[in-house]
């Protein structure tokens, strides 16, 4: 295979060849990053590492992925369990501040792309590697999430992007793939790939691209039952949060990492989480994807509904626009900008007080919240009832409304928007 010769590195941080010895591979294990293990020791004659990090994706035999590096030339393949740092340090950041993107995803790879990042930098030192290669495509957003984190983490490490420089589309790959001996599971018949972590699993590829096209749902999903498929029997479960993070499910106290499993467990069950989404790129593509995040969704759902409980309408409304912001700054590669760390010390302190249990009923899909306790909870049955009480003044209440509605009726009589 020859690479492209169009593609000319003009970043400062685009590694050339001859300018490195040895290369720290972010590897998968998949179609990409086994194609590129051994396009990296041909093309730059370089010695490669493979660094496999474990963020709860399910899917892998992380032996078999050592097993497989080894085999296609790494000089070693480390296996680094992050599923627990992940949990703590990123999604706990997540639950408190809602996390969705346009509708459903709960930013599962860009989550992941921010601890890989970081696991990548500090391996690369370990292993005294001056370059570190990843899979991503030249029309993707990860390619900016690795190499804006990376060098931000450490500037004097350079990348090199080996989907940008050859000249292979997917059915080239596999073919390449083949022709090499390299095992990897797409085929021309299921064309999909995936990118998936405890946070949630990403569906790309074959009729899931066409926004005009009826994917086969059933065909595409890998935790979640559809639907149809879920549970006849609905099934409602208690989640006790501590301060914004839940610590416990039905009464059982857990590391955050071991509840959103079980909720992934549980949630995809009944299936709950999973969505058809058209999301905008930051690059300026519009794509379409299949998000399956159960406990995502679960969690997600219980907290903010919590979280309301406990905060006044202005501490919400404000709330509503930080977390939207949280959510495309996460998205867009912002994880290490000073205004994400202003945004996520605004939510620890609304998190303070969101404290209490939530009860989710789940059941074909449907995510319910059907009880909220909370001793920080400003729900007053004396003053919320529709019955008689003495607590709440209604003598009052003319007073307010004409004060209320003062700029609005001056407004509205003082010229005629009609004209």
């Amino acid at each position: 295979m020859k690479s492209v010769t169009s593609y000319k590195k003009i970043a400062s941080h685009e590694a050339k060849k001859g300018e490195f010895k040895k290369c720290l591979l972010l590897y998968s294990g998949g179609l990409d990053t086994s194609t590129m293990l051994k396009w990296i020791q041909d093309e730059y004659k370089s010695e490669v590492i493979a660094l496999t990090i474990d963020i709860g994706q399910t899917a892998d035999d992380l032996d078999i992925i050592k097993e497989k590096a080894i085999k296609l030339g790494a000089s070693d393949a480390v296996i680094y369990d992050a599923k627990e740092e992940f949990a703590d340090d990123l999604l706990s950041s997540a639950i408190k501040a809602n996390a969705d993107y346009q509708g459903g995803y709960a930013l599962s790879t860009p989550l992941g792309r921010v601890i890989i990042s970081e696991i990548a930098v500090k391996m690369a030192k370990k292993y005294n590697c001056e370059v570190i290669a990843h899979g991503c495509t030249g029309k993707g957003n990860d390619q900016v999430r690795f190499e804006g984190y990376i060098t931000t983490l450490n500037p004097k490490i350079k990348t090199i992007a080996p989907v940008r420089e050859w000249s292979m589309g997917r059915n080239e790959q596999i073919e390449y793939a083949r022709k090499n001996n390299i095992p990897v599971i797409q085929t021309s018949k299921s064309p999909y790939s995936y990118d998936e972590n405890m946070w949630g699993n990403t569906g790309e590829g074959g009729e899931i691209e066409d926004p005009r096209l009826v994917p086969p749902i059933e065909n595409i999903l890998k935790w979640c039952k559809t639907q149809k498929q879920a549970k006849n029997e609905s099934e409602i479960i208690d989640i006790e949060f501590k301060e914004g993070i839940p610590v416990a499910v039905n009464g059982e106290k857990m590391k955050l990492s071991k509840i959103v499993s079980k909720c992934n467990t549980i949630g995809a069950s009944h299936g709950v989480g999973y969505f058809n989404l058209i999301e905008d790129r930051f690059v300026g593509l519009k794509v379409r994807g299949i998000y399956e995040n159960p406990a995502a969704h679960i969690l997600v759902s219980a907290h903010k509904k919590l979280e309301m409980l406990v905060s006044t309408r202005e501490e919400n409304e404000f709330k509503t626009l930080i977390d939207q912001k949280w959510a495309y700054l996460a998205y867009a590669a912002k994880w290490f900008d000073p205004v994400m760390r202003h945004i996520i010390a605004y939510q620890d302190s609304q998190n303070k007080k969101v404290t209490g249990n939530v009860q989710v009923e789940l059941y074909k899909g449907n995510c319910t919240i059907v009880s909220l306790d909370s001793p920080y909870s400003l729900f007053d049955e004396s003053l919320a009832t529709f019955d008689k009480n003495s607590k709440f003044n209604q003598n009052s209440s003319a007073g307010f409304i004409e004060i209320w509605n003062l700029a609005q009726k001056t407004a509205y009589n003082s010229f005629d928007f009609k004209k």
